[in-house]
């Protein structure tokens, strides 16, 4: 489990803002923190991986202290178990795929990982190939295998995915939760994109002005319970979840969720991220895909 508490005065646009946030996470969650730009989410990964200090900090993972500022224990950037993954992949350029994996192993690491990642990643015919010849995906696959090379006890995903197109992000996030699973790790993802935290989080913090003001699971967070008129609308399925004999779709339309009720025939081809069409039908809401 990860116990984490941080007080760190921010410097914003708007001026001083006060970050004070408390939370926990379990062993094997992947979370994700979700706020409006310079709420303070990057901040919170940089303190948990040690690359900034706060002010006041408690910071527990696994029942070892890796900060407590009360009792002047700050746990080095080198010793701390973390794999973190940015938005602009900060590759080696003068090495290989494989040399960047490489790269990232310490002493005692086994080096079959190495070749194991490149399999479960799908970066074998690249492992030669030096990141100027890569894609924007294909970097970010080796920016989050290299990430994990090291078994690292926590993942840190600072909006990985967020310069990529619809098309690619979806296939990374695949690969996200797959890597996830796989090595059981304890994942913490800051990302903006609702679809994208819908289909890989087990639990949501939400942020604003530095100040954690509501968590729980991404339909807890996000949906508001609201009567709807006629409409029509499009938007992008996020969630299939089975209720006795229906189906209740969500789907994301602007910054508004909306709930759909459907049969078992009504889903046959409908799946997450799929763009379909909301209409109303006799103040029923009605949903059909879009060709």
């Amino acid at each position: 489990m990860i116990k984490f508490y941080a007080h760190k005065t921010l410097q914003t646009a708007d001026g001083k803002l006060p970050l004070d946030v408390s939370f926990s996470v379990e062993k094997g969650q992947l979370i994700t923190i979700y706020g409006n730009s310079g709420a303070g989410k990057t901040t919170i990964l940089r303190i948990l991986s040690g690359l900034t200090d706060a002010e006041k900090s408690i910071i527990e993972v696994g029942g070892e202290c890796w900060n407590n500022t009360n009792k002047k224990i700050i746990l080095p950037i080198q010793k701390r178990s973390v794999g973190f993954v940015f938005q602009d992949y900060a590759l080696f350029p003068n090495l290989t795929v494989r040399e960047n994996l490489a790269f990232a192993l310490q002493k005692g690491n086994d080096k079959n990982i190495v070749n194991e990642l490149l399999e479960l990643m799908e970066l074998q015919s690249l492992q030669n190939s030096k990141p100027q010849h890569l894609s924007g995906g294909q970097k970010q696959r080796v920016a989050l295998a290299r990430a994990i090379a090291r078994k690292p006890k926590i993942l840190l995903l600072d909006e990985p995915l967020s310069a990529l197109d619809d098309e690619m992000r979806f296939k990374l996030q695949d690969f996200i939760l797959k890597v996830h699973q796989h090595y059981k790790l304890t994942t913490i993802l800051v990302s903006h994109h609702l679809p994208e935290i819908f289909k890989l989080s087990d639990h949501v913090i939400l942020l604003d002005k530095g100040k954690i003001i509501k968590e729980g699971t991404p339909a807890f967070v996000f949906s508001e319970d609201k009567i709807s008129s006629k409409f029509k609308l499009t938007g992008e399925i996020i969630a299939i979840e089975k209720s006795d004999v229906v189906y209740i779709i969500s789907v994301l339309s602007g910054s508004n969720i909306i709930k759909v009720i459907a049969t078992e025939d009504e889903i046959r081809e409908l799946k997450i991220g799929v763009k379909v069409l909301v209409a109303s039908k006799a103040f029923n809401p009605m949903i059909q895909k879009i060709s």
